[in-house]
């Protein structure tokens, strides 16, 4: 599960610099920019998930060995 949840957080990062590639600094608010700031936000929403399940399991499993 570990190895998992880290796979999915590279995913995430690749998705957010694959989306910083498609970004028109010039127009960000305009065609393909507010794709690429949708998909970065949404990846950062998911790395943020991740790692919290992360951390959630890591609690669980110190508490089981109590």
């Amino acid at each position: 599960m570990k190895i998992f949840i880290y796979t999915l957080i590279a995913i995430a990062v690749g998705l957010i610099l694959f989306n910083i590639t498609l970004l028109d600094f010039n127009n960000l608010l305009s065609g393909n920019s507010v794709v690429a700031l949708i998909g970065i936000v949404a990846s950062l929403c998911a790395v943020c998930i991740l790692i919290i399940f992360r951390l959630a399991k890591n609690i669980e499993e110190k508490t089981r060995n109590l």
